[in-house]
């Protein structure tokens, strides 16, 4: 048995030859380059989804016509002469920001400033004209835990502030949210076709470099090699071609990922740096690099560095599992 740790350091099953190192490394780069692409379309849709409901589609709209008129005296004050100057003292828009403050469990109640309205109405209205319209007072109410209202607060802007409109977004943003899940789906059902295609081309590399050292290994085999020195062999083998491969592919998409990156800030929030400078030949310098990757999220570059491990980890498995199951079916 002092054969198998001499040719252990010698290659002495010659899988240079029976698995090349160039095909199988540029397989496996090129699903892990699909897979760098379906992680960032996952991960783009999740944080487009958590924006747009936690975003515009958690806030809601309260129109209050005729805000300067006096409020009605809140439910259990009466209608006397106490009531009377509570009203008068009180205007409808003073009312439905007290009532919204109080009540609706929001992170922050806004009143529109006439200057917000007119940039509001610009598409519709021509800046500068002496139109003059009634508007009613606009609040913008960025809620905490829920898109609408509580009943209880609707109840008492109702009592107080008649006539008010009340409109949110959340059809549009569930809407959004359902597109965005889909897409989640859809880029998970993308890596699980990847792995799978993956384990496929490794399985028929392996299987053919097996075939070609057929000969070698019946004979290492008949001279007492165990199961499991012919597949540590191969799995090393085919497990450090799938690393290259997989390290190849992770830094290929990178620019592919970057540009995307920041195509999408602005439908994420995000800023977007000066690329013009950045990409600039003489400006090009390691904090230049750092702030082209600082555009990719956090959770993606995390993916991207442990993609060639999962590649590389992939190759092993399979190998073991297909050199086993091969050899069993030997005499």
């Amino acid at each position: 048995m002092a054969l198998w740790p001499g040719t252990r350091r010698r290659d002495g099953l010659a899988l240079r030859q029976a698995i090349p190192d160039r095909l199988l490394p540029f397989l496996v780069g090129a699903m892990a380059f699909l897979a760098a692409l379906a992680l960032a379309g996952g991960i783009g849709a999740h944080a487009l989804s958590v924006r747009w409901t936690h975003g515009a589609g958690a806030v809601v709209t309260v129109q209050v016509p005729q805000p300067d008129d006096p409020a009605l005296p809140a439910p259990g004050t009466g209608t006397g002469m106490n009531g009377a100057a509570m009203a008068a003292g009180t205007t409808r828009i003073q009312a439905a920001m007290a009532t919204l403050s109080a009540g609706a469990d929001a992170q922050a109640v806004h009143r529109l400033t006439d200057g917000e309205l007119r940039n509001l109405l610009a598409p519709w209205i021509e800046q500068g004209s002496d139109l003059v319209l009634p508007m009613p007072a606009v609040i913008e109410v960025h809620a905490r835990d829920t898109r609408h209202l509580p009943d209880t607060v609707m109840q008492a802007l109702q009592a107080r502030v008649p006539g008010i409109v009340v409109e949110h977004d959340s059809i549009w943003s569930d809407r959004l949210a359902a597109l965005a899940d889909s897409l989640q789906t859809c880029a998970l059902l993308a890596i699980f076709i990847v792995i799978a295609v993956s384990a496929i081309v490794i399985m028929a590399a392996t299987r053919a470099g097996l075939q070609a050292r057929r000969r070698a290994i019946d004979l290492i085999h008949s001279l007492g090699a165990t199961d499991g020195y012919i597949a540590a062999r191969f799995a090393w083998r085919v497990g450090a071609l799938a690393l290259v491969g997989g390290t190849c592919g992770s830094i290929l998409a990178m620019p592919v990922l970057v540009v995307l990156c920041l195509l999408a800030a602005p439908f994420n929030g995000a800023d977007m740096p000066d690329m013009q400078s950045v990409f600039t030949p003489a400006a090009w310098n390691a904090a230049s690099a750092t702030q082209v990757l600082g555009v990719l999220p956090p959770s993606l570059l995390a993916m991207l560095g442990a993609l060639p491990v999962g590649a590389a980890v992939l190759g092993w498995v399979t190998t073991q599992m297909t050199v086993r199951a091969w050899l069993r079916r030997l005499p």
